[in-house]
């Protein structure tokens, strides 16, 4: 069968395990660009920066009832008003209805994935969402958020995307009606490299938090939703030789 009659090939979701009864499931949105058009494969770096999260979820929801999935978007780019990375998001969920019926979804994105899981909440099977380092521009919605759960893990380090507007952005959702927290990683850069163990970890037992809260209770959930400000968990110090948070660029792969 050639690649122009592969019946996937249009398809948002991927999916990457799939039980014989599906109690529920799990979407991974990888990031991308803030403007571009160009198609999204996987080989590219913001996808492959997922592949150890994928990993890590398999171990974790290794009961023989949790589907996991990814979101394939059809371009790079956000692109403004098009918000591509979203509509491919909304046509995974309404696959993946298609597939299993109505499941609770649990959603974890990074970068701009995790601002298309954000805004993709609204989607009824949608629980909760683990969004690590996203871009939340000024203004970003929160409405959608209401009566979902969400935990924010950000690097203090990023130079990517802000960890202020996150902070910013989980206030909000809470006074939105959102079972909000945020996390911030100690040293943590935007690509999840520095103390990537303890990216996979969290977020894991986050998302297991999700799946089940009275089978995988998370202290640092806890910590999370019931602290003022973002809690920091500690982690080795940086080398002397790393540099100093610079400026905050465009979101990018």
């Amino acid at each position: 069968m050639g690649a122009q009659d592969d019946p996937s090939r249009d398809k948002a979701l991927r999916v990457r395990r799939r039980p014989p009864r599906t109690r529920a499931a799990v979407l991974v949105l990888h990031g991308g660009r803030e403007e571009s058009r160009s198609a999204a494969r996987p080989w590219q770096l913001a996808a492959l920066r997922m592949r150890p999260f994928l990993r890590a979820l398999e171990a974790a929801t290794g009961r023989d009832d949790v589907l996991l999935g990814q979101v394939r978007y059809r371009n790079r780019g956000w692109n403004g008003a098009a918000d591509d990375p979203l509509r491919d998001a909304r046509r995974a969920l309404a696959e993946l209805h298609g597939l299993v019926g109505d499941v609770p979804v649990v959603l974890l994105g990074h970068s701009m994935g995790g601002r298309a899981a954000l805004r993709a909440a609204d989607a009824d099977p949608v629980r909760g969402v683990v969004a690590l380092a996203p871009w939340c521009p000024t203004g970003e919605p929160v409405a959608q958020l209401r009566d979902r759960s969400l935990l924010v893990l950000h690097g203090s380090r990023d130079r990517v995307t802000d960890p202020g507007e996150s902070a910013a952005y989980v206030a909000r959702a809470r006074a939105a009606g959102a079972r909000a927290g945020m996390l911030l990683m100690e040293h943590g850069d935007h690509a999840m490299l520095r103390h990537h163990a303890r990216w996979h970890r969290t977020a894991t037992a986050a998302v297991a938090h999700l799946l089940a809260p009275q089978a995988a209770p998370s202290e640092l959930f806890t910590r999370a939703l019931s602290a003022a400000g973002p809690p920091v968990p500690r982690s080795v110090p940086p080398a002397s030789s790393e540099s100093a948070p610079g400026p905050v660029r465009e979101p990018g792969c």
